[in-house]
C-alpha cells in the first residue's frame, strides 16, 4: 500500500471530530489493506511503529527532525526551528517545505507503509557513535521521496504526536465494521450505525475482539486473525509470556451493600485494596523475570531485588501471577502511600540506593498462567488456590493478600475500618466462581473506597508563570475523557512545591515540555500524556468547563506513573461522585 494512501487517511480523520465517523474512515482503509501491510497499518494508525508494551522508543526529539527537514529542503535549521515556533506544529511546517522543494526537483521514489514502517522502526535501535547522523539519514531519505502530506504525517509519527483524534475503542470498532460488513454498516448521511444483528449479537462482537485486544495487546495480531478466518482467529491469541495482558480492573462502589447487589446475596471474597502500584509478573525460567505496570511498561531493572525474592519465595517453572508492590518503611515495617515509591518507577540511575530507601512488598492476588496452562477460565476461588500453593509467604518480601470470604456485612465493615486502619486505600469484593477477564467494567470485581475518592486526570493545558515562576509552568488545565474526547474539568496549581520534593513545578514543566502541541500567549495546548491524581472538596455544577463540572479547591497528591490515559475517570465517574458526594458510607 501505497503510504500516500494512509496519509490521505489522516487528513481525513483530523478534519473531523465525529467518532462514527472516524470510525468509517478508519474500516474502509483497513478493506483495502492487503494482508503483507495490516500488521504496519494497524501499528501506525496509533502513530506507532510497536505494540503498546513493547518498551522500545523511537526517539526522535523535534531537533534531529528540524536537521533531517534542513538536509533534505536546504532551509537553514534556524529558519525551521522559527517557523515552528510560529505554527507551533512541525508537520504543518515539513508540508510547506517539502512542498516547496517539490518544485525544484524533478524525480523522487513513491513512499510504501512499508518502506515508511522499516525506516522509522530501524531508529528505535541505532546506538553508538554516529547515531544521531544515521537516523538523519534515514529520516531525510523518507522526506525525500514525500509529498507535501505524507511529510506532514511521517514528521507528527517521528514525534509521536499524530493530532488525528483515533483511541483504542475506534480502532477497534473499525476492525469489526471492516470485517463484518454483515453484521454492521454506516449511514453517512443520518450518522448512525446500522446493524444486521441484534444488540446483543453485535455487544457480544465487540466484547469479542476487545477480549482478544486485551490478551495481546496488539492490534497487529487482532486485525491479521480478523483477516484470516474472523472470529475463528482470535482464538488463537493466546497469553504468553513476556507479552503483558491488559490487567481486571474493578469497578467503584460506595457501599457494602451495593457489592451485595451487584455480586449477589452470596458468600464474597474480600480484600485489603492497597496503595501500592499494580505489578504483573511474568516467570519465564530460572532467575528469568519481566515485572510490568497497569500502563504494560517494563519495570523489571527498576525492581531487580525482587527477582532473588521470586526465586526463593515461588514454586513453579513458570507463571504470570497479578500482584500489588506495596512500599514499606524499612525502620517501622509499617506500609508507606504509592506517592513514596512512585518514583521507582521511572528511575533509570541509582537504583540499588533507590530499593533500599524505598522497600516494596509483593502482595500476590491473582494468577493467570501456571506452567504453561492458561487459567484465566478457572473461578476466582480456584486460582486464589493455586496462588496459596506456589507462593511461600515472609513478610516484608512476598505475601498473599490479606482476605476475608463472607455474606455478613457487619463482618465485612469491620474488615473495611481494619483496612482502612492500616493505611490501605479500603476493599476490594470479588465473585467467587468470576473468571479472570481484562479490561474494565467487566463485571465480577468491585472496590470499596471512601466516598470522597480522588480522581485521575490527564493535564491537557498549562499556564506559563510570572516573576520567579516565568520558565516555568504555574498552573495546569486537569481534564477528564468521554470516550475518544478529554473534557475539561478545572484548573489545578497546588500540591505542587517550589523545591525538596519530586513534584515540583520546575520537574512537573520539564516532563511537559515535549508534549506542547501549541501555545496561545501564556497557555499552551497539551498532549494528554501525564496522569495525576487530584483530591478537591467537592464536585460542582460548572458552565465554564465543556465537562459541565468543576472541581472545588483540587490539589495535585501525586503524578501516576501507573496509569495511562486510558485509566483516567471519565465523565461517567464525575457525575456519579457528583451525585452521590453527600451520602453516607455504609
Amino acid at each position: 500500500m501505497d503510504y500516500l494512501e494512509l496519509a490521505r487517511c489522516y487528513d481525513d480523520l483530523e478534519k473531523t471530530s465525529k467518532r462514527l465517523e472516524k470510525t468509517e474512515i478508519l474500516a474502509a482503509l483497513i478493506k483495502k489493506t492487503t494482508k503483507d501491510s495490516l500488521r504496519e497499518l494497524a501499528y501506525l494508525l496509533r502513530g506507532r511503529v510497536f505494540p503498546i508494551y513493547d518498551e522500545r522508543k523511537i526517539g526522535v526529539s523535534s531537533k534531529i527532525a528540524i536537521k533531517a527537514l534542513a538536509q533534505t529542503t536546504g532551509v537553514s535549521p534556524e529558519k525551521i526551528e522559527n517557523l515552528f515556533k510560529k505554527k507551533g506544529d512541525l508537520g504543518i511546517v515539513a508540508e510547506e517545505l517539502i512542498k516547496e522543494n517539490k518544485q525544484s526537483k524533478l524525480t523522487s521514489q513513491r513512499l510504501t507503509v512499508k518502506k515508511v514502517f522499516e525506516n522509522i522502526s530501524k531508529l528505535a535501535d541505532m546506538q553508538g557513535a554516529g547515531t544521531v547522523n544515521r537516523r538523519i539519514q534515514l529520516i531525510s531519505e523518507l522526506f525525500s521521496n514525500a509529498t507535501p502530506l505524507e511529510a506532514k504525517y511521517i514528521t507528527r509519527t517521528l514525534l509521536e504526536i499524530l493530532r488525528i483524534g483515533v483511541a483504542e475503542g475506534t480502532i477497534r470498532d473499525s476492525l469489526i465494521w471492516a470485517f463484518f460488513p454483515d453484521r454492521v454498516s454506516y449511514d453517512k448521511e443520518k450518522e448512525e450505525i446500522i446493524l444486521k444483528c441484534s444488540r446483543e449479537e453485535y455487544n457480544e462482537l465487540v466484547e469479542k475482539v476487545q477480549h482478544a485486544y486485551n490478551l495481546s495487546n496488539d492490534f497487529g495480531d487482532v486485525a491479521l486473525s480478523l483477516k484470516e478466518n474472523g472470529l475463528s482467529s482470535l482464538g488463537k491469541i493466546k497469553i504468553g509470556l513476556e507479552k503483558p495482558i491488559n490487567p481486571m480492573l474493578a469497578i467503584k462502589i460506595d457501599t457494602i451493600k451495593e457489592a451485595y447487589d451487584e455480586l449477589g446475596d452470596e458468600e464474597i471474597l474480600w480484600e485489603y485494596k492497597l496503595d501500592g502500584f499494580r505489578g504483573q509478573i511474568h516467570k519465564i525460567g530460572k532467575n528469568k523475570y519481566k515485572i510490568y505496570t497497569r500502563r504494560l511498561e517494563d519495570v523489571t531493572n527498576q525492581f531487580k531485588e525482587l527477582i532473588p525474592v521470586l526465586e526463593k519465595h515461588t514454586n513453579a517453572d513458570s507463571y504470570i501471577i497479578d500482584t500489588e508492590l506495596m512500599g514499606y518503611d524499612p525502620k517501622t515495617k509499617r506500609p508507606r502511600p504509592f506517592q513514596s515509591i512512585s518514583q521507582r518507577i521511572k528511575r533509570k540511575h541509582n537504583i540499588e540506593e533507590m530499593a533500599k530507601k524505598f522497600p516494596v512488598e509483593i502482595n500476590v492476588f491473582d494468577i493467570m498462567l501456571l506452567n504453561g496452562k492458561n487459567l484465566m477460565d478457572l473461578k476466582q476461588t480456584e486460582r486464589r488456590n493455586l496462588v496459596k500453593k506456589i507462593i511461600k509467604p515472609e513478610k516484608q518480601k512476598i505475601i498473599i493478600t490479606k482476605a476475608l470470604i463472607t455474606k455478613d456485612k457487619k463482618k465485612v465493615e469491620e474488615f473495611y475500618k481494619e483496612s482502612l486502619k492500616m493505611g490501605n486505600e479500603g476493599l476490594m469484593a470479588k465473585k467467587l466462581d468470576k473468571e479472570y477477564l481484562p479490561g474494565r467494567h467487566v463485571k465480577g470485581w468491585l472496590k470499596l473506597k471512601p466516598i470522597k475518592e480522588p480522581l485521575d486526570l490527564a493535564i491537557t493545558g498549562a499556564q506559563w508563570g510570572e516573576g520567579k515562576r516565568t520558565s516555568m509552568f504555574s498552573s495546569f488545565i486537569l481534564s477528564c475523557k468521554e470516550k475518544d474526547k478529554f473534557l475539561e474539568i478545572g484548573r489545578v496549581g497546588t500540591g505542587i512545591k517550589e523545591k525538596d520534593s519530586e513534584l515540583t513545578f520546575v520537574s512537573l514543566t520539564k516532563m511537559l515540555k515535549p508534549n506542547i502541541i501549541k501555545e496561545k500567549g501564556s497557555v499552551v495546548e497539551l498532549k494528554p500524556k501525564i496522569v495525576v491524581e487530584v483530591n478537591y472538596e467537592e464536585i460542582q455544577r460548572s458552565p465554564t468547563y465543556n465537562s459541565g463540572y468543576a472541581l472545588r479547591f483540587p490539589r495535585v497528591t501525586r503524578i501516576r506513573y501507573d496509569k495511562s490515559i486510558n485509566d483516567i475517570n471519565n465523565i461517567d465517574d464525575v457525575k456519579r461522585i457528583y451525585n452521590k458526594q453527600n451520602k453516607s458510607l455504609i
